[in-house]
């Protein structure tokens, strides 16, 4: 330390090295293209030297993009996959915050419903395809079934949380200002809950891709997943990967939607952090 002090040279190179830091900290979205960007040339290089049958490169892949795009597949299957998602996220997330209300705001919900969801979350739900496809069919019933059967449980556990989390002497000063379970559930308790319901939603999403694919892979074989198993019984592995990155970038893009919204609802618990920061 006293080197580094003494010496004027080192000292600006460690100023120098601290202010980059901090530069590239305040950039993260340029660390995260740098990271894809190297990603892609690696995999490109060192993809060339593998078995075409069980790898490909990403020249390859675009190539194979720009044939399923031109003729109109991709954007068929996209749409195909897109009508059962949306439906399945909507009741996944509607009908997951629902039930965490319920069982967060009334014990005799909880107390009855709770068995009913941990044996549910607990069962693999791939095991409960088979009935599923036997009760709701093969279409888009079915595809949706399967989605809502994988995706609503973060929604209703996190919330549950949230709502469980939220501290007593905020609902004692609520009663304190003569405020009814009404105000305090909306004022309160459903805010403060926030959080939780978001990050439970970001989850679903997640959940929810994976569903559609699962569903398409056991219903009938439509969409993107539909795409991933004709292309893999093919051996087009170039092809195949199409639908695999169409799926990536959707579900980052969905991600970073509910991150966006997830911070405009929770503003003033930013503005608090760095209050008492």
């Amino acid at each position: 330390m006293a080197d580094v002090a003494a010496n004027p040279a080192a000292r600006d190179a460690k100023t120098r090295s601290q202010s980059l830091s901090v530069s590239l900290q305040r950039r993260p979205n340029l660390i995260r293209a740098a990271a894809v960007i190297l990603f892609f040339v690696l995999w490109e290089i060192f993809g060339r030297d593998m078995n075409p049958l069980f790898m490909t490169y990403p020249s390859a892949i675009a190539k194979a993009a720009w044939e399923v795009t031109v003729s109109g597949e991709l954007l068929h299957a996209t749409l195909a996959s897109a009508v059962p998602f949306l439906i399945g996220l909507f009741i996944s997330i509607f009908g997951g915050i629902l039930i965490g209300v319920l069982i967060g705001q009334f014990w005799y919900f909880e107390y009855t419903l709770d068995p009913f969801i941990n044996a549910l979350y607990a069962i693999p739900r791939i095991a409960l395809v088979p009935l599923i496809m036997l009760w709701a069919g093969l279409e888009t019933s079915g595809k949706v079934s399967i989605l809502v059967s994988i995706a609503i449980f973060p929604v209703i556990i996190n919330t549950y949380a949230g709502i469980k989390d939220v501290r007593g002497s905020l609902l004692e000063i609520g009663r304190a200002y003569c405020a009814t379970d009404t105000q305090l559930f909306l004022k309160i308790i459903l805010p403060a809950a926030v959080p939780y319901i978001m990050a439970g939603i970001r989850l679903c999403v997640g959940l929810a891709i994976i569903g559609i694919v699962v569903a398409e892979f056991f219903t009938s074989i439509s969409g993107l997943g539909g795409m991933i198993i004709h292309y893999s019984n093919s051996f087009s592995t170039a092809k195949v990967f199409v639908p695999i990155i169409v799926i990536g970038i959707l579900g980052v893009a969905m991600t970073q939607a509910v991150m966006s919204i997830e911070k405009r609802l929770s503003r003033w618990r930013r503005l608090e952090r760095e209050r008492l920061g």
